[in-house]
Formats: C-alpha cells, structure tokens, sequence
C-alpha cells in the first residue's frame, strides 16, 4: 500500500504530542505494517510536506529512496512484504548520512541485528502502550546523532499488560481503528453522528486506559482482540 498520494487529506494527530517535535529538515520515509501504523505515524507529523514516502513494503521504499535524498527513515519490523531491518540496512548503504528509528512489533531485536553498526535506534511496541513516549524520544535520540534503545529492550523485561473486557461495541470500534480508519469514517460505518463516533473513541481509550488510538490498538493486539489491518 502506498499512501503517499493521499498525505493532503488525513486528519489530525495521533498521539498527544506531535512525533517530530525536533527540526527535521529534509525528507521522512516512513514504512508501517498495516494502514492503521502507517497513519498513524503519517498523522503524527504536523508537516506533511516533510513526508517523501509513506508505504507498507520494503521494495517501495527502497524505490523512494534512489529518487531523492532523505534524512529520516520510521518503519516497523515486520512489514507487508520484506521486513524492516533488511530495509534499514539497505536504506543505510543508499544512504549512509540517513537516520532510522525501528518500531519492533516483535518486542525483540533478531540475534544477526542487535549489535549492527547501522541500527541506531529500536522501540519496543510495548513501551508504546505503556505511555513511555519512546517514539518521540528515539526521534530526537537519532537527530541529535545518537542511538536509542526503548527501556523494555534495555531490561529485557516487558511491562505488565491489563486486559480489561470491552463491549461489542468497543469491539467494533476498535476493530476499525485497526483498519485505519478516522472517527469520521468511523462514524460513516456505523451510521452515527461525527460526535457520536468520537465519543466511542474515547470511551474506548477510557476501558483501555490508554491516551490516543495508536496505544489502543497496539494494546488490542497485545490482549489478543483485534490484528492490524
């Protein structure tokens, strides 16, 4: 999936706080397993002009990467076609000046990576969903030339996960953000109101104990109720 075309239209932001929230110059590339992640992280960043490339595979962004310099590269581990450590080491002899910063879904670094010159920053996706901010802070870690592990990767202990029971229809909300979709899509599916949409929304974060929808579906996968679409 490439969403690079469609980066005009999406909504707000995602998280409480903008992602990019140090001076990024030039381009971002951005690659997410699944639709949700990818916009999330695309909606997470105030200028979307800085977005060269927002995709779900390793060869589309790799194809984005020989057009132009880039400065920043985001992805996930696990992507829809390849898998994002290949892609950073490939991104990084392409380009040997860019920054990465890894998303690992798996909550792991593979033994062949984890001492790798070229991986300068990896965050655990359970320390997203316990509010820890370690995106933001790997961001500004690799910007400032320097490298960033999440704290679980630094422990080697994951955080305790609560899975509360939620309502058919906190499922049902949940299962579309998953999709990726935006409460005014939301609303459209269920055939509610704008509002009325966003208020599910938030009762569901509300359940969840969590602050934006990204933890919220991370954490629904996580407890096992929804998979990334």
């Amino acid at each position: 999936m490439d969403l690079t075309p469609f980066l005009e239209n999406l909504e707000g932001n995602t998280f409480d706080a903008m992602l990019l929230s140090v001076a990024v110059k030039g381009k971002v590339a951005i690659a997410m397993k699944g639709r949700f992640l990818l916009r999330a992280i695309c909606e997470s960043i105030s200028d979307r002009r800085l977005i060269g490339c927002a995709i779900t595979d390793e060869a589309s962004c790799l194809a984005y990467l020989r057009r132009e310099p880039y400065e920043l590269l985001i992805c996930t581990d696990h992507l829809e076609g390849g898998n994002g450590f290949e892609l950073t080491r490939k991104a990084k002899e392409l380009m040997p000046g860019l920054k990465a910063v890894m998303l690992a879904l798996g909550d792991v670094i593979p033994a062949e990576y984890e001492h790798a010159p070229w991986l300068e920053a990896v965050v655990a996706e359970a320390d997203i969903v316990d509010d820890q901010r370690p995106l933001q802070a790997a961001v500004i870690a690799v910007m400032g030339h320097h490298s960033y592990r999440s704290p679980s990767l630094r422990s080697g202990k994951l955080p305790y996960l609560s899975c509360p029971r939620l309502t058919p229809r906190e499922y049902e909300v949940l299962d579309l953000l998953a999709s990726g979709l935006s409460d005014r899509e939301i609303a459209q599916k269920l055939v509610v109101s704008d509002e009325t949409a966003r208020t599910y929304t938030k009762r569901l974060l509300q359940t969840l104990s969590v602050n934006n929808r990204m933890q919220a579906v991370l954490k629904g996968v996580r407890c096992g109720m929804v998979q990334l679409g």
